[in-house]
Order: structure tokens, then sequence, then C-alpha cells
């Protein structure tokens, strides 16, 4: 059965660009799946920031209780055809800064390309909302933009490393150095880079992405 509830939203309307980009656009995200770490089937997994379901089908698949939470009501909208009927997945409208679960809830928090949508207070607030809703002895899961991605730069800066493109949407680049510390108190237990060319005009540009995996110890207070 696939439920869907209502998180604390925020009052500064920053859901608003996304709307608008789905609402035109449709399912704007699409592409291979990574890989997931391994996690025995029956497993908790949240993932935040959802958007059109591309990663929630895939998981679902690998036999995870699934809750998946967005921001933008029209991408919950467009995710739940990716959840399989009778998987239990949930989809929630909800803001990552403000999780609405209890503390350790799940036995992995996945953050693919959300982290870099949000400023320097909201990264903050959404890697310590992340651990505190993982269970002792879980894991966290983290993809985002590097700094060596060929839209490094492109926009307007609004902080370090962050641009502000037309569509109105931020885009934060990381380090490695950066992601490594992301999650005070986490053991990091993988890092890497992946890159590969896009052809753009006719010409090749450089994507390049930092994933990295994290676990919460069981010794953590």
């Amino acid at each position: 059965m696939i439920r869907s509830g209502c998180g604390r939203m925020r009052a500064d309307h920053s859901n608003l660009p996304w709307d608008e980009d789905y609402t035109r656009k449709g399912r704007l995200f699409g592409g291979t799946v990574p890989p997931f770490p391994v996690l025995p089937a029956g497993a908790r997994v949240l993932e935040l920031g959802c958007g059109n379901g591309r990663l929630l089908s895939a998981m679902v698949h690998r036999g995870w209780m699934v809750t998946a939470i967005d921001f933008s009501v029209r991408a919950t909208h467009l995710a739940r055809p990716s959840a399989m009927q009778g998987s239990g997945a949930d989809i929630a409208v909800a803001d990552a800064r403000t999780i609405p679960f209890r503390d350790d809830s799940f036995d992995a928090v996945a953050a693919f390309h959300i982290l870099g949508h949000a400023n320097a207070d909201g990264r903050d607030r959404i890697a310590r909302e992340m651990i505190r809703v993982t269970r002792r002895g879980g894991h966290l899961w983290f993809c985002d933009f590097s700094v060596r991605d060929l839209r490094f730069g492109s926009g307007r800066e609004t902080e370090p490393a962050t641009f502000l493109r037309g569509n109105g949407i931020p885009t934060h680049y990381f380090t490695k150095m950066e992601v490594s510390g992301l999650f005070p108190g986490l053991v990091c237990t993988s890092i890497r880079h992946a890159e590969w060319p896009l052809r753009v005009l006719g010409t090749d540009h450089l994507r390049s992405e930092i994933s990295a995996t994290f676990r919460k110890n069981l010794e953590l207070p």
C-alpha cells in the first residue's frame, strides 16, 4: 500500500522552483541507477528528495521497506507509480531539514543530489537530521556533484562553491575533504569520484560526482 503524508514545511517557499520545474517538464531525472550498498531484504530505508521516483523503484525491488520524502508536492505525485503496489512503500511530502520521524527509525538513509541543493545552514541541518533518524550501526549514503563538474561556476555564486542558475535552484559542488566531514561522529567507510564525459554541442565536458557511505557507531550516545 502506498501512503502519503505531510511533514513540516518551511515558510521560505524554497520548494516553489522545484514544483514549477516538475510541473513544466514532468519527469525531470532519468539515467542509470547508482550501485547501492548491500542491505538485507526488509531493511528500513529512508530516501531524501525522492523526486520523480527514479531511485525509489530500484530500492523497492531490492525488498527494502522504503520511505521516500520530497518537499515538492508535484514530485511526490510523479514518484508514486515507481513504488510497486503491495510493497509497503511510503511517499510523503516533507522537508529534509526537519525529517518527521523518530530517532533511530531507519537502517539506512540515502541522500542522492539533495544536500547540494541546500545552503550551508541547510546542509548542516539535513546532515544532523540524517544522523538522528539512523539507528546505531546503520548507514548513510551520499552522492552529489564535485567541484570538477562541468557546471561548477555556472550561475551566480551565492556562497562558496554554491551557484544559483536561471531556474532558481541552487547547486553546491563538493570536495572529497568536505564530504568526509559532513556527518560528525560517523565513520566514513568509503568515498570515491565517478566521472564521465557529456557531449554538449559537439564538445565533451566532464560530469563529476562524489559518492560516500558512512556508518553510525553502536557506541554513540
